[in-house]
Parts: C-alpha cells; structure tokens; sequence
C-alpha cells in the first residue's frame, strides 16, 4: 500500500467527518437517541422503564450530584 494513498484515504475520511459535524452545528439540533433503547421499553403494565424506578436519583429530579452531597 503507498503513502499516497494511505493519506488520500485519511482525508477523505476527515473531510466526511468534518462536513458532518459542520451539519449538525448548522441546522442547530439537539442529538437525540433512537426510538429503542432503555426508554421505549415497558414492563407488564405499559409503564416506561423510566418510571418502574421505586427510589430514583436526586439526578432524575434534575438536581446536580453536588447540591445533594452537600445536603449530606
């Protein structure tokens, strides 16, 4: 395998990551997950997963780990 192209494979391969990620930043959205995953999943009653939890993290309420250690 020569140099050339060796190299001329890495750039392409850059330039394609480059112009993707330049995509992402111009059309300003949010990544999100895909539609599997933990969330789309339901136990026996419907209920998401999400909400199967019986003692959830402080996290989940959308308070940061160091405001609860804090508290402690």
């Amino acid at each position: 395998m020569s140099t050339t192209l060796l190299l001329l494979s890495i750039s392409v391969f850059a330039f394609a990551i480059a112009g993707m990620a330049i995509g992402v930043i111009i059309s300003n959205r949010r990544l999100r997950g895909s539609c599997g995953g933990l969330a789309g999943r339901q136990d026996r009653e419907g209920n998401s997963v999400c909400e199967m939890c019986t003692d959830p993290s402080p996290e989940c309420d959308g308070v940061p780990t160091a405001a609860v250690e804090d508290d402690i």
